[in-house]
């Protein structure tokens, strides 16, 4: 009589649990995804209808694409839009830096205390300084341009940058600021040739996540880019859903044009993204 292997038998179980457990966590990633994704596809879905169709069931065209280009200047909108963001990802990045540089490798007295005023500020919602902002404003004369929005922009993202740039830079071996110092460098060379350099995940994460929030604000600025020419993209999604009848497919083909350049960047920058938050993590 042939004899079993007690060993091969004992072992099949085993081998079987590893691959249940990848089909399980398989089927919940791909229901994550259909949940994550069906928002979209209903934005590209809607877009493709005229409003009849969408309330009454009709054939696909691109009617709500074209009323979309007549209603707004989509692309004086999107370079606005692209304007304001990347004059606020600036000085966002050339603050944040120098701060989280200074913080993480200089001593200086009281740093613990700004460091902790400045983590402080992330803790106070937008909708409760937005009136005080936009009164100093308009006392300055910044109402309806982009200075005016760029410095809002700025203010409410660099809080945040500085504490994300400090981490980073915490992460650091300390012996290769000393190794610059002792070569004769100053600080700030060491800042400009050696940690600066060093810092590009931490900047790109800093750049990428102030894109979206900034390209997608609306409070902001509806409230400080009120001139036609001025105001960006999602301004002009809001004037446009603001009519007594909203056509719904041409304002998705506007949040679908609108959200495209924001999931672009995440999607080209994101290997950057887990470096960039979790470095420092644990100093």
């Amino acid at each position: 009589m042939a004899t079993v292997d007690a060993n091969a038998v004992a072992v099949r179980p085993r081998r079987r649990r590893p691959r249940r457990r990848t089909a399980l966590l398989l089927a919940l990633m791909v229901a994550i995804a259909v949940v994550m994704l069906y928002p979209f596809w209903f934005m590209v879905d809607t877009s493709l209808h005229s409003n009849d169709a969408f309330l009454h069931g009709g054939p696909r065209s691109l009617v709500s694409w074209r009323k979309l280009l007549d209603a707004l200047p989509v692309g004086h909108e999107l370079w606005n839009s692209t304007v304001v963001c990347t004059a606020s990802i600036a000085i966002i990045v050339f603050v944040s830096t120098m701060a989280g540089f200074a913080f993480a490798k200089l001593r200086f007295r009281a740093a613990t205390f700004v460091f902790l005023a400045i983590v402080a500020a992330l803790m106070i919602p937008i909708q409760s300084i937005i009136i005080p902002a936009f009164i100093n404003l308009a006392d300055w004369q910044l109402l309806g341009s982009y200075t005016g929005a760029v410095l809002m922009y700025a203010a409410l993202g660099t809080p945040f940058a500085t504490f994300l740039m400090t981490a980073y830079f915490r992460s650091l071996p300390d012996d290769v600021i000393e190794a610059g110092i002792i070569d004769g460098l100053s600080y700030a060379a060491v800042f400009r040739r050696i940690a600066l350099p060093m810092a590009v995940p931490a900047i790109v994460t800093v750049g990428v996540l102030q894109f979206i929030q900034i390209w997608d604000d609306l409070l902001v600025g509806l409230l400080l880019l009120q001139n036609l020419d001025d105001r960006t993209i999602t301004v002009g999604l809001g004037a446009l859903a603001a009519g007594r009848t909203t056509d719904i497919p041409v304002l998705m083909a506007g949040s679908l044009l609108s959200a495209i350049p924001a999931i672009v960047v995440y999607l080209v920058f994101q290997r950057y993204l887990v470096n960039g938050l979790t470095a420092g993590i644990g100093k």
